[in-house]
C-alpha cells in the first residue's frame, strides 16, 4: 500500500485540494508543506532547517500520510520517503483564474488596486504565471519534471481540467492496482 504520498504541482493546480479529499478517503492524515514552509503565512518563511526538521518529526509521527504541495529544493532529502509521488498540471489560464479568485477570497478589496495588498497579489500572480515557462532555477514545471526523473517510485500524472472526484478515483484506481 502506499502509506507515504505526495501530491506537487503548480501553484493553483489543486495540490491541497486533491490531498483533503484524498485523506477524507484513506486512512492518511493530511500535511501541507505551506504549514511548514511560512513561518508568517505568505510574508515570512520559516529557516530551511527548522521546516525541515518539523515536516520529518511530523511525518515519522504521523503515517500513512498525503503531503501536498512543493518541497523541492529544501525538501530533496525526502525523496526516497515517498512511495508515491502525484503531479498535477492544469491548464495555466485556468490556474491564474484560480489563483486570482483565491487572493481575492483571501484579501477581499485589499488585493483589488488601491488596496494595501494589491502590490503583493500582483507579485505573487507574476510568480506563479512563470510555471509554465521558466527555468529549474525557480517554482516551475521544468524544476518539477527535473525534481520527478531523480525519483525512485511511482508517479501518477494528472494533466488538464478535471474535478477532484475524478482525480480521487484516478488516483484510488492506481492505489488499488
Amino acid at each position: 500500500m502506499n502509506r507515504r504520498i505526495h501530491i506537487m504541482g503548480a501553484s493553483g493546480a489543486g495540490t491541497t485540494t486533491l490531498g483533503k479529499a484524498l485523506a477524507a478517503r484513506l486512512p492518511h492524515v493530511h500535511l501541507d508543506s505551506d504549514d511548514y514552509f511560512w513561518e508568517q503565512k505568505y510574508s515570512k518563511q520559516t529557516p530551511v532547517a527548522a521546516r525541515l526538521s518539523r515536516l520529518r518529526a511530523d511525518l515519522e509521527r504521523q503515517e500513512p500520510w498525503i503531503l501536498s504541495g512543493a518541497v523541492c529544493g529544501w525538501g530533496d532529502g525526502l525523496r526516497d520517503t515517498f512511495d508515491l509521488v502525484i503531479f498535477l498540471w492544469i491548464p495555466e489560464q485556468l490556474r491564474l483564474e484560480r489563483l486570482r479568485a483565491r487572493e481575492y477570497e483571501r484579501y477581499g478589496d485589499e488585493g483589488l488596486p488601491g488596496g494595501s495588498k494589491y502590490d503583493d497579489v500582483e507579485t505573487f500572480m507574476e510568480w506563479a504565471a512563470l510555471y509554465d515557462t521558466a527555468g529549474p532555477e525557480v517554482r516551475s514545471r521544468a524544476l518539477h519534471e527535473e525534481w520527478m526523473a531523480g525519483l525512485n517510485c511511482d508517479v501518477v500524472r494528472l494533466e488538464g481540467d478535471m474535478q477532484v472526484e475524478e482525480r480521487v478515483a484516478a488516483v484510488l484506481h492506481h492505489i488499488s492496482r
